[in-house]
Parts: structure tokens; C-alpha cells; sequence
């Protein structure tokens, strides 16, 4: 027997379904895989799939061969965190594991990718503790969930999932939309959320959300060896029930400059104990910019209706999505659209040049967000019937894969109590 935590479904397995576009698969964490593949098809899926974001950190290996070549490599050396095995439907799949349990390390995982449908091979691949087996022909995304799916329970399904937030050019009110989607988020949609300020030095989410915590990311940042979820904890300050701060000093006594994997331990902290993380990303570019953009599960590009934000949006939607073949394209919305006398891109022309419309368009409403700003408030504290509030749930839901919310029913005696109180 493979020593391994078995599957307990014992229903026949089916070839997976097409990624929808919410779908969230949580990254592997620092493991190592093996794979012996019979076909250059499945091969190149593989070999795809180690380069998918989710799998940066772990170290893969293919050979050739199939479940031969795999027990007679591990016959005098020593077994990785994960096999994946490809076996011919000529093969004896079943003969091979029992060989191959001979040789297999304890905690060794196995996934088998077969040609063979069939309930009762199934489940004898289940009683010999084989984790996964996947139909072929298999895809990248295939490949990524079956391993990401090892090292993540099924009903922890939303934990962790990173929103990152980004201005396609400075002033365009990039952290104000992260500030009030995280608002919805918490309040809406009751997801226990955090929101990180990654712009050290002139960060505004203390201001936006009235805190100013002794502690924060900085402390984190320049103490990597201290990382773990008690300290992180430390570090929050709580907004309301649902939502967090993990804030920036905004101080300028020291310069942050950070190495490309600065913040990769604050995240994977973040990920563990956190269903909702939103980033709050500086308009720079960075490796580390860079790299917390391209490894989260949702991106929203925030841009004004100029020239200069359509080239950038344009730039950033493209390698954005480049970058990430096995994800949904990033989402984008204009902000600040309609001020007076000011000559504007419209909304259809952005969807022109980056071949796909804004998620939301936002106008200039000088105003209710100065007020709001001044405050240190969200646009939902300030009017909870103003149209951007509901924009900002609309962006909630769609950078989520959340539905539309129900928000509870008031007493009938609501309206009757409201104008006491005013009283």
C-alpha cells in the first residue's frame, strides 16, 4: 500500500469540466513532483502546468517512461512529495502500483492519468491509496488542479483568495476602489477579509478607514524571520467585524526597497487564515509589483478616461494575461468619468483597444468622495443609497465569483423607528 490520505469518493470519475471563470484553485506550497509520462501530450501539459503561477514554488521533474521508468527510478533513490504517472491503457495499472508501493517512501502522493473511464478500476486505484486519477487527454489547468487539489481541503475552498488592486497611472483613485470593494466585500458579501497597503510610504488605507495602528505590514516586511500567523495577527487592525487592516506607516525615515519574494510569506500567511485578501498594489513596477500582481487569483486595473491610462491599461492587460494562460483575464474599470470640460476616451473605446468592456464605470463625483476621504469613511457610510455604492458591490461580487447578495428585510416598524431616532 501507498502510504497516502485516500480519497473517500467512490463515485466514477469524469473528465474535467472547462475552468469556469470564478473558479479558485489555492497555490501548491513548496513541494516536489515527479512526472513519467508515455505521450509528448501529456508531457507538454505537465511541463505547462509547472509553470502556472500557482505551481512557482514547487520543483518539477518529467521523464519518459511511465509507470516502468517510475519504479525503477525509485529503486535506489528517494521519493518526491507527488508522482504523477501516465499509464497506457495497455498497461497494468494496478500490477504497476503494487510494484511501485514496494519502492514508494511514506506520505508520497500518486496521481495516475489513465484512458481508461471505468468505476471499478476506480476504486481499486482508491484502496491502494493512489490520490487522484485524471482521464486523459489532460490539459494544463487539469494537471494544476489535480496537484493544487492535494494540498487543499474541499471545504476551504475560499480561503485565501488574493484580489490585488492597481492604478494604470498615479491619482486615478486606485486605493479608494480597493478601500470601498473590500468595504463590500466584509459587509456584503460577510466574507472576513483584509485589506494590505503595499505603498509604504504614502499609503492612505489608515486614513481611508479612520486607524492608525501602531504596527503594520512594515513590521513584517523588514522582520521575514518572525512571520507566522500569530505575529500577522498582531499586526491587523480591525475596521469592523469582517474587516481588517494590515496598514502602511506612510512615514518616509527609511526607504523601502525589497528584493522580488519580499512579500511571498506575508501572502502565504495572509492565504492560511484569511477567505478574502485585498491588495492594495502602488503604481510602480517592480519585480515585487510584478510578481504580487501576477501571482493573485483576481486582478482589477483601475483607469481614468485618458490617452495615457489606455496605453497603460492596454500594457498591463496584456501581460497580465500573458502570464497567466490558466487564469481569467484581469478586469478593469474607469473611475473618475465625466469631469467637467475635460475631453475623455469613452467607455466603448477602451473596450476596443483592449478587446473587452470595463467591469464598472465610475463618474467623477467630487463631492460625496472628498467627503468620504476628509472622513475617513466609505461612500457605503457616507450614502448607502448612492449609485457607486452599489457599484462597488457589483465589483465585489464579480472579482469574488460571488452572486447577488440578499440584504435582510428591515421590521415594518423600520421607518416608524428611523424617524423617532431622528427626533
Amino acid at each position: 500500500m501507498i502510504s497516502y490520505a485516500q480519497k473517500t469518493d467512490d463515485e466514477q470519475p469524469a473528465a474535467a469540466p472547462t475552468p469556469a471563470a470564478d473558479e479558485h484553485i489555492a497555490p501548491a506550497p513548496r513541494i516536489s513532483i515527479q512526472a513519467f509520462c508515455e505521450t509528448v501530450e501529456t508531457a507538454s501539459a505537465v511541463q505547462a502546468a509547472g509553470e502556472d503561477r500557482r505551481l512557482t514554488k514547487a520543483h518539477l521533474k518529467i521523464q519518459m517512461g511511465g509507470m516502468a521508468a517510475a519504479i525503477e527510478a525509485y529503486r535506489s533513490a528517494p521519493t518526491p512529495n507527488v508522482i504523477l504517472l501516465e499509464a497506457e491503457p495497455r498497461t497494468d495499472i494496478l500490477g504497476g502500483l503494487d510494484q511501485l508501493a514496494t519502492v514508494c517512501d511514506a506520505g508520497t502522493r500518486v496521481i495516475v492519468i489513465g484512458k481508461v473511464n471505468d468505476v471499478t478500476l476506480y476504486r481499486e486505484l482508491v484502496r491502494r491509496g493512489v490520490s487522484d486519477y485524471v482521464i486523459a487527454p489532460v490539459v494544463t489547468i487539469d494537471v494544476v488542479r489535480s496537484i493544487c487539489g492535494l494540498f487543499s481541503a474541499p471545504e476551504a475552498k475560499a480561503v485565501g483568495r488574493i484580489i490585488a488592486v492597481v492604478g494604470a497611472k498615479g491619482g486615478v483613485g486606485a486605493s479608494t476602489i480597493a478601500h470601498n470593494v473590500a468595504w463590500a466585500i466584509a459587509r456584503d458579501l460577510a466574507l472576513d477579509s483584509v485589506v494590505a497597503d503595499l505603498d509604504l510610504a504614502f499609503g492612505t488605507a489608515g486614513l481611508d478607514y479612520n486607524q492608525d495602528p501602531p504596527q503594520g505590514i512594515a513590521d513584517a516586511v523588514f522582520s521575514p524571520d518572525r512571520i507566522d500567523t500569530a505575529f500577522i495577527d498582531r499586526l491587523l487592525s480591525k475596521c469592523t467585524d469582517h474587516l481588517s487592516l494590515l496598514a502602511a506607516p506612510a512615514t518616509l525615515e527609511r526607504v523601502y526597497d525589497f528584493g522580488t519574494e519580499a512579500f511571498d510569506s506575508i501572502f502565504d500567511t495572509l492565504r492560511s487564515t484569511m477567505p478574502c485578501i485585498v491588495l492594495d498594489v502602488p503604481h510602480q513596477w517592480t519585480g515585487w509589483t510584478r510578481r504580487a500582481l501576477i501571482g493573485a487569483d483576481d486582478i482589477l486595473i483601475v483607469a481614468s478616461p485618458d490617452l495615457a491610462n489606455l496605453r497603460n491599461t492596454k500594457n498591463m492587460y496584456d501581460l497580465i494575461k500573458a502570464s497567466r494562460p490558466n487564469d481569467r483575464p484581469p478586469l478593469y474599470c474607469l473611475n473618475q468619468v465625466g469631469v467637467p470640460k475635460r475631453p475623455e476616451i469613452s467607455a466603448a473605446e477602451f473596450a476596443k483597444a483592449i478587446e473587452t468592456p470595463p467591469i464598472a464605470t465610475i463618474p467623477f463625483e467630487p463631492q460625496i468622495f472628498g467627503a468620504a476621504a476628509n472622513n475617513g469613511q466609505m461612500i457605503a457610510e457616507v450614502s448607502a443609497n448612492h449609485r457607486t455604492t452599489e457599484m462597488f458591490l457589483q465589483i465585489a461580487q464579480r472579482l469574488t465569483g460571488r452572486g447577488e447578495t440578499k440584504k435582510p428585510r428591515g421590521s415594518f416598524l423600520a421607518p416608524l423607528l428611523g424617524k423617532l431616532r431622528s427626533k
